[in-house]
Parts: C-alpha cells; structure tokens; sequence
C-alpha cells in the first residue's frame, strides 16, 4: 500500500527512485549556502540516501537530523557517512515524531511523495515542529495533480491556500535553477511560522 514503510523499502530496494538525484538539489544547496548560521536545529523530513543532510553536516551545521519511514537509505547513508551522528539519524513516520523543536526544515520531494489527503495533515505537523519564527523552506512541484502518484503535484495558488493559514509566505515562486529535467516545474518557497 502506497505512504507505508513497506512500499518505501520496495520502492529504495528496487532502486525505483526517481525522486533521487544523486546530489544536493541545486536550489536546496544555494539557499544552504546562503544560512545566516550553523547553530541551526535542522530537519529533513522523508531524507531518503540525505544528500542535504550531508552537506549541512559537511558544511559546519552539527544539528541537521535526516527522517525517513525506511530503514534502506538511513543505512545507505550511514555507510556513506560514517561520522555522522547515529542519533540524529531518525528511523520514523513524519507524523509521530515528537519532542523535537526545529528552526528549519527543509523540503525535499517528501511532501509530493504523500497521498493528497494528508497535505493538510502536513502542514500543521510542519507549523507545530518549527520554533517561533521557524522557517520551512525548500522545493514542491508545480504541475498537475493527478491520482496515480506519487509523486503528486500542485500549483502555486493551491499552495498558497493550504500554507497561509499556517505559515507567512516569504516567498513562493519558479526555481530558476532546478535541474534540466525538473526545470518549470518546481517552485520555490520560503514560509515563516505564524504564531498565535
């Protein structure tokens, strides 16, 4: 059944991937360049092998935590970053986690990975594990959502709708520099949680 830990692992297992870039995404690297600070608390939810992870790590940043529902590309990840921190390495479904405040967390194809319905559910999980202030930033397709995903996509004013009640829209607009096959059709977005 698609969303459980069981289609992840078929999905990492079978190399049935096509999320997975090999690298940092090239618009997720240049906001991480841009970080005002490496004392940051930073999540990435649904990390996958956490090309974002690493570099963070790699980049000065002690406290990024990679989650994911698979346990398949946590242990890809640990052969391939074996000075990471066991611990911040989190075998979990998004919606479980607990106990944990973030500053950033950054998406990644995790939100287009879940089933439509959930998307509410997403984005108050979002605004109740960022801090005050907190930043969820990071990249979601722009293109027609249909059933058959994931992943599934979205448009710009459907975004708009779902995250203002949450979140202040700092930004939402066309990645200028997506990757050849994903150009066009990924935005963008910066949003800073409202509080109450």
């Amino acid at each position: 059944m698609k969303g459980t830990k069981e289609y992840w692992d078929e999905r990492y297992r079978n190399r049935k991937m096509g999320w997975d870039i090999g690298e940092v995404s090239r618009p997720l690297k240049e906001f991480i360049d841009q970080l005002p600070s490496t004392e940051l608390q930073i999540l990435v939810p649904g990390a996958g092998n956490g090309y974002e992870v690493s570099y963070l790590y790699e980049k000065g940043v002690s406290h990024v935590y990679g989650l994911d529902i698979s346990e398949v590309p946590l242990a890809n990840f640990r052969k391939a970053n074996p000075n990471f921190p066991e611990e911040q390495l989190l075998l979990s479904d998004f919606f479980s986690l607990e106990g944990m405040k973030f500053d950033l967390i950054l998406e990644q194809t995790f939100f287009c990975a879940l089933e439509p319905n959930l998307r509410e559910k997403y984005a108050q999980k979002m605004q109740s594990l960022l801090r005050d202030d907190g930043i969820l930033a990071g990249l979601l397709f722009d293109f027609p959502l249909e059933e058959g995903g994931p992943p599934y996509g979205g448009n710009r004013e459907d975004y708009r709708n779902l995250f203002s009640r949450y979140f202040s829209i700092r930004k939402l607009e066309k990645a200028y520099n997506s990757i050849p096959p994903r150009q066009g059709s990924e935005l963008f977005f910066i949003f800073e949680k409202k509080t109450t």
